[in-house]
């Protein structure tokens, strides 16, 4: 009898060892997060403002203090003037799960285009090359995951989804309507949140809050109905002074053609990076 429960204490410590075993090798076999800000500069980034040329950081836009890209109009005399500007990050994606951690702070600078723009910023995707933008054009033909902060007087749900240039379908129905609300809450103050967003060619784009899913939708197109499969990402200033403390992604195209392993792989990531929000 004592060699028995022995047996089977040896046993138990055995199937408990494989399985820690198994699962550090799991997580190790992940994929892993690939920052796209580093923390220290924005020299892997392009700068793109309404009636500058790419390149022209005007009045300091775009800058890094303490680990942190901060969008600020300080430098802005005459204020914001309709300068809508869209810093893009140096290379296209196609598949891929995006995550970012932003706050919003401060005052909206003078001479804003108005309430709808405050607390307001966006994640722009599949976006065109910013090559190809006009000088006075606002904002990239793309797919805006737009980032909003409460106003304390009206409920503000965050990553939303606005097509400047494009469109979409949701539930088998073309959606041609500029802008559509996500189920997420108000986040109120300057909390930071966390956006991610799951990005699947042409097929599916899935967009989440602090590990929440909160909208999906399907076959990202132009206006003219060419389906996006890939294209730019950039980060928007459009009047309110942002911070934004992450900016990082995987590249999931491996995984587009298997379901099942794409699930389980993005669980396991979002759940690595999830923030408690305040309410």
């Amino acid at each position: 009898m004592k060699n028995e429960i022995q047996f089977h204490k040896f046993s138990a410590i055995l199937i408990f060892a494989t399985a820690f075993i198994c699962f550090g090798c799991a997580s190790k076999n992940l994929p892993k997060w690939q920052q796209l800000f580093n923390g220290e500069d924005i020299d892997n980034w392009r700068v793109k403002l309404r009636g500058h040329e790419l390149g022209d950081n005007f009045a300091n836009t775009f800058k890094v203090q303490d680990g942190i890209l901060q969008i600020r109009y300080d430098e802005y005399g005459n204020g914001f003037d309709s300068k809508f500007g869209h810093i893009f990050y140096e290379k296209p994606f196609s598949s891929y799960l995006i995550g970012v951690e932003y706050r919003f702070v401060g005052d909206q600078v003078k001479n804003n285009p108005g309430a709808w723009a405050y607390r307001n910023n966006g994640i722009m995707i599949h976006g065109q090359d910013p090559e190809t933008m006009e000088r006075d054009q606002d904002f990239p033909n793309s797919i805006e995951v737009q980032l909003l902060g409460g106003n304390g007087k009206n409920e503000r749900p965050t990553v939303n989804l606005c097509t400047p240039g494009t469109q979409f379908v949701m539930n088998g129905e073309l959606i041609k309507i500029h802008c559509t609300n996500s189920t997420s809450k108000t986040f109120p103050g300057d909390q930071w949140v966390r956006a991610e967003v799951l990005v699947l060619r042409d097929s599916l784009i899935v967009h989440y809050v602090n590990g929440e899913e909160v909208m999906r939708y399907e076959k990202p197109q132009t206006d003219d109905g060419k389906l996006l499969d890939r294209g730019t990402i950039s980060l928007q200033s459009e009047s309110h002074p942002t911070d934004f403390r992450k900016v990082e992604i995987v590249d999931l195209e491996k995984y587009k053609n298997d379901p099942e392993k794409l699930h389980t792989v993005v669980e396991k990531l979002m759940a690595e990076k999830k923030i408690k929000s305040r309410s």
